[in-house]
């Protein structure tokens, strides 16, 4: 598993709301959310981290 690095994020009120809301929608936490809809972009835009091999 990647090692995962917090950091601080600004965010619209309402868009945070909303993003809450889907997350509850997909029984996920709200960081959760983020990450996958992160993910989704990166692989629809060919852009996903490359997996280090051990």
């Amino acid at each position: 598993m990647a090692k995962k690095k917090a950091f601080a994020l600004r965010i619209n009120e309402d868009m945070l709301k909303a993003i809450e809301k889907w997350a509850a929608d997909e029984f996920r936490s709200t960081n959760g959310q983020i990450e996958w809809m992160l993910m989704q972009y990166l692989k629809q835009q060919k852009r996903e981290p490359k997996s280090k091999s051990n």
